[in-house]
């Protein structure tokens, strides 16, 4: 069976990597562990890691969360359904927030529940998803302020995950002024504005994050060591905190053009083969991860002499050319894995996840300083 590996020495070094740096501009983070899908052994080794709050967009994670570690404080980052208040307000410390109904549902949740629920208004930066828009925030904020057992303890803005909109010292500067005018109308702190995600890291690199920016929401450049902003990564952190483990359970010399009239194959696609390669062969493996677990398009063979081919729902076709690494069936292929790689194997029941405690010191220093 296929299996994903979260590295925890490489996990936390990039931990201690972010931890740093928002440390040196004074600035609050929380972990985004959605990517986990609330797998038990993952989330151990996060909450090992840290005391900082976690944030989910599933409440089942929280839940998760929570039966691992009451006292870890839970963030429920997108508007939730109103349905749901009574386990927002169970499973969520602090929740994201845009409708005023929605709030005062969680208010009476939460008066019932002897609890005070935090929120963070969410505020339209320009990517036009989740937000309420920036003239409507004084008028939003005054009607919250008169709802019971409800805190507003942020303003935040999301960019960059539905139309790419990415952020600027400009949005910033917006958003921490309006937090202010809202402040000086109401008399009223609000302790946090929340920047954004991992997007938005490459401009603390630039000193380009205004003052009053004091808080950031981070899942793919603690996973992935990423720079999301450049669609690069970061000197200094590890891209391989994941890896994807596969075995071989077929392995043949093979011709490299199929036979017969082609038809559209399982995803809808018709194969475009080269005509020069008719009567080539080449050795073919196949591999016990499929369509349903991972999407071959975001995985990468660790062993450049090998190359995926194409996949149906349960079946990888690899490509091991003269096979120069002597592979045989039953022996197992790395990959490195993207975030979406990662959410979909973490999805998937067919895929085992394993936690690496220890890696070798080589191995570390090696990958510490790549590019």
């Amino acid at each position: 069976m296929s299996y994903i590996t979260l590295n925890s020495p490489k996990l936390f070094h990039n931990y201690q990597y972010l931890e740093k740096l928002f440390s040196d501009h004074e600035i609050h983070w929380a972990i985004v562990v959605k990517l986990l899908c609330g797998h038990e052994d993952f989330l151990k080794v996060v909450l090992q890691m840290t005391g900082k709050d976690l944030c989910d967009s599933r409440l089942s994670n929280l839940k998760t969360i929570k039966e691992l570690s009451p006292g870890t404080r839970t963030i429920y980052i997108k508007p939730p359904a109103r349905r749901l208040a009574a386990s927002i307000v169970r499973f969520a410390d602090v929740s994201f927030n845009t409708e005023l109904n929605t709030i005062k549902a969680l208010s009476d949740e939460a008066v019932q529940q002897q609890k005070v629920h935090k929120i963070v208004i969410m505020v339209e930066m320009g990517e036009l998803r989740e937000g309420i828009m920036a003239k409507d925030l004084p008028q939003f904020f005054g009607d919250v302020l008169k709802l019971p057992n409800i805190e507003v303890v942020g303003i935040g803005t999301n960019l960059n995950c539905l139309n790419g909109i990415l952020p600027d010292e400009r949005k910033l500067f917006k958003l921490n002024r309006y937090k202010e005018i809202v402040e000086e109308m109401y008399g009223r702190e609000i302790p946090y504005v929340s920047a954004g995600s991992s997007v938005t890291i490459p401009l603390l690199f630039k000193n380009q994050v205004p003052e009053g920016i004091n808080h950031f929401r981070i899942g793919e450049t603690l996973f992935f060591g990423t720079d999301v902003y450049q669609d690069s990564v970061i000197s200094g952190m590890y891209q391989d905190v994941f890896t994807l483990t596969v075995e071989i359970i077929e392995m043949r010399e093979k011709p490299v053009v199929p036979a017969g009239t082609a038809g559209t194959n399982l995803t809808g696609d018709t194969p475009v083969h080269d005509e020069k390669d008719i009567g080539k062969t080449s050795v073919r493996a196949i591999a016990d991860v499929g369509l349903l677990d991972i999407d071959q398009k975001n995985i990468c063979p660790v062993d450049p002499e090998v190359e995926i081919i194409g996949a149906s729902s349960d079946m990888m076709i690899l490509d091991l050319g003269d096979n120069a690494s002597h592979f045989k069936v039953g022996d197992t292929l790395e990959f490195t894995m993207n975030y979406m790689a990662v959410l979909r194997a973490m999805n998937s029941d067919y895929v085992d996840k394993k936690v690496v405690q220890k890696v070798a010191a080589n191995d570390l220093k090696i990958l510490e300083f790549r590019n």
